[in-house]
């Protein structure tokens, strides 16, 4: 086999070609690394073998009276360019993802037809010894043919260049497209393609992507702007209103301190008056919980400050209740008691202030009372690894101190108020009796109970260590 190869150079050149075939088919995509260099190296010995058995690139091939060797050597020299050219591109698409990544790859494509064009004329002109300049005639006139039949694809490529080029939007960019909205999974050479928040993929072509109004979420970084817009009668005072939606945006924690959340009022007619809460999400995913938590949370603290949302179809005829009394009607846990018993419960429940700061109620201390919020934004904190760790806050009609009630036991967290808080308290020693003859109720508190303890344990318990994995790359580079 050895004196095979020796004895017929040219054969050998050949197997290395198919060998560069085999060899980039087997190894994965994981060694890239290796992938280059096994195809410079084999390119490299490719052209020394041509040249030592003197086959110029640059020349036509010899052996003119032998046509199968001539044939033959004229075949490698044309796959010498080709192979060059496949090579070249590798290399540059290498250093090009990673200078811009996976978002310069319609710039790499043409980069590399550009190069794979220019090997075509080079061995057109140097290997067959074919006149250039007629070919190249040849060629402009036929571009300028298919130029003309394919307009609005090569409008298309064009604008993607200059996509890529400007860089509007990249790869898991979420963007709008004039009023597509979606994350961007690719941008190729005729298209930009847009997974919707329906799960459904728009393709956009590039030519239209670039005449259009793009709306980048996604810039700056980790920034998602929400908001949410509520209708109250125009004959609410606009600070007590404002006042109740402030409160409602610092019930929410997922929105970011910076740039600071806002209550503005935009319009005011005789119809009513429309107030908006914006802010900032650090991902897209929570955008919707977030609007959703944001317009319970408006409701519940209007509610509060005596301000109902506008409705084309309220009842004139509605009840007055005492606050203590809506707060009951309002609650999960308490809205199945009689009427008669609301009544009764909301004689016994006494009013309790709190400014910002102060203590509600401590880790670790059992409770002898239960409260109800009825307006402000309490602030929920644990202990993880002896720092604090917010994770929660509550709300008008949510409860406190249940642990003590039910079980004579604490919870490990701290119950501090983060506004002004108005809290209605109701002692165990008369909401005892009625827990032990209302089983709807206990289990209710109960449930509310368990799921506060379960989330405690899960918040300050330690997440499990995965071991990175180690390759043998990773092996090799500790060994150095």
């Amino acid at each position: 086999m050895l004196s095979l190869l020796t004895e017929h150079p040219l054969f050998s050149a050949l197997i290395l070609i198919l060998l560069d075939l085999g060899l980039w088919r087997l190894i994965s995509s994981r060694g890239s690394e290796w992938k280059l260099l096994v195809r410079v190296l084999i390119f490299a010995l490719f052209s020394i073998v041509l040249f030592n058995e003197g086959l110029n690139p640059m020349e036509p091939a010899p052996w003119a009276d032998n046509v199968p060797l001539h044939l033959a050597a004229t075949g490698l020299q044309i796959g010498w360019w080709l192979f060059g050219a496949r090579t070249l591109t590798v290399l540059i698409g290498a250093v090009m993802m990673q200078r811009v990544g996976h978002t310069g790859r319609l710039l790499q494509d043409l980069l590399g037809a550009v190069i794979f064009l220019i090997a075509i004329i080079a061995a057109l002109a140097y290997v067959l010894d074919l006149p250039v300049k007629g070919v190249l005639a040849t060629s402009g006139a036929l571009a300028i043919i298919v130029g003309l039949a394919l307009q609005s694809t090569l409008s298309d490529v064009f604008s993607g260049i200059v996509l890529n080029t400007t860089k509007p939007y990249q790869l898991d960019d979420w963007i709008s497209i004039d009023g597509t909205e979606g994350r961007v999974t690719d941008i190729d050479w005729r298209a930009t393609r847009l997974q919707t928040s329906q799960g459904s993929m728009a393709v956009i072509p590039n030519s239209l992507a670039a005449k259009a109004k793009i709306i980048n979420f996604s810039r700056p970084s980790n920034m998602f702007g929400v908001s949410v817009s509520v209708s109250v009668s125009p004959h609410a005072r606009p600070s007590s209103v404002i006042e109740a939606l402030e409160r409602a945006m610092q019930g929410c924690r997922q929105l970011l301190d910076t740039p600071a959340p806002s209550v503005s009022l935009k319009s005011s007619a005789s119809g009513g008056a429309e107030y908006e809460i914006s802010g900032f999400v650090a991902s897209m995913g929570e955008k919707r919980v977030v609007r959703n938590q944001l317009f319970d949370l408006a409701y519940r603290h209007l509610q509060a400050s005596g301000v109902n949302l506008l409705s084309s179809n309220e009842t004139s005829a509605a009840p007055q209740l005492s606050r203590p009394r809506a707060l009951l009607e309002s609650s999960p846990i308490f809205s199945t008691l009689r009427e008669e018993e609301k009544d009764t419960f909301s004689q016994n429940m006494t009013l309790q202030t709190f400014r910002a700061g102060e203590t509600i109620l401590a880790g670790g201390e059992v409770s002898d009372h239960l409260f109800i919020i009825e307006s402000g934004v309490v602030s929920v904190t644990l202990k993880r690894h002896g720092a604090p760790l917010e994770s929660g806050r509550m709300g008008p009609g949510e409860v406190i101190g249940e642990a003590g009630i039910l079980s004579d036991t604490a919870l490990p967290a701290d119950f501090s108020a983060k506004t002004f808080c108005a809290l209605y308290r109701i002692e165990k020693s008369y909401l005892k009796p009625c827990l032990d003859a209302r089983h709807d109720i206990h289990d209710a508190m109960q449930a509310l109970l368990d799921f506060r303890l379960h989330k405690a344990q899960s918040l300050t318990e330690d997440a499990p260590v995965v071991a990175p994995k180690r390759g043998f790359l990773q092996w090799l580079r500790n060994r150095v």
